[in-house]
């Protein structure tokens, strides 16, 4: 069951997490992983703002056709009526126009999703429907979680700044540099664990963040293993299937 928009409203990520300065690395950019760096960077930029013309020219069209898309993989026997719909509660949007959910993080988060149920439709699906393990009488919205991953992850990674300073941030540029699709691939990982440990915590909606945060901690464990090379390096990897 979704919660009420006030549990969205404050749920965006925000790490606490300060390094110290004696834990920042000294990174040099390759001429692949700066190419690689900077057209994630570019996807993250993609914003939307259905006030701007200019964004409604852009990147409508394409939003239109990643709804679709999503919809069609989520309920592949059921046809949505519109793109402002109740139906999209059921995917675990917060109200029937998905766009107010994922404008905070921009379009990259609805890719995300996209990607996630293309690209593993069956750990996709039973995380949709929540087919495992005991879960919550209050159980976490889909699609506003999958938003909240997306938002994690920039932040973790240090994305949004000229180039990361900490070891996961630099071992995932490395991933990058070796596999395009590291950042959405990592994304199906992350969402993974999410309802990995809200199992293990037996948590409830109100406690999401926490989850979030406890899954930001495995990740960057992960990520500052010193034999990742490749994203199916990670442990957390063989959680996903097709």
């Amino acid at each position: 069951m979704v919660g009420p928009r006030s549990w969205f409203s404050g749920l965006f990520y925000r790490s606490s997490n300060k390094r110290q300065s004696s834990g920042e690395k000294d990174f040099t950019l390759t001429f692949v992983q700066e190419q690689r760096l900077l057209k994630l960077k570019e996807r993250l930029n993609v914003p939307f703002d259905e006030t701007r013309p200019d964004h409604q020219v852009y990147i409508f069209y394409l939003i239109q056709e990643a709804l679709r898309a999503l919809w069609h993989a989520s309920f592949p026997e059921t046809e949505i009526t519109g793109l402002i719909s109740e139906q999209w509660k059921d995917m675990g949007w917060q109200g029937p126009n998905p766009s107010t959910d994922f404008r905070g993080c921009g379009f990259v988060s609805l890719e995300n999703l996209l990607f996630y149920a293309r690209t593993y439709p069956a750990s996709f699906q039973r995380l949709l429907f929540k087919q495992d393990g005991m879960r919550a009488t209050w159980e976490y919205p889909f699609a506003v979680a999958g938003v909240n991953v997306s938002f994690m992850l920039i932040q973790m990674l240090e994305l949004q700044s000229e180039r990361p300073k900490s070891l996961p941030g630099i071992n995932f540029i490395k991933i990058l540099s070796e596999d395009e699709e590291a950042f959405d691939v990592l994304y199906c990982i992350a969402f993974e664990m999410v309802d990995a440990q809200w199992l293990a915590m037996r948590a409830s909606y109100m406690q999401f963040k926490e989850v979030l945060e406890a899954t930001k901690i495995q990740l960057e464990r992960e990520l500052s293993l010193e034999d990742i090379h490749r994203i199916q390096d990670l442990p957390a990897y063989n959680l996903l299937y097709k």
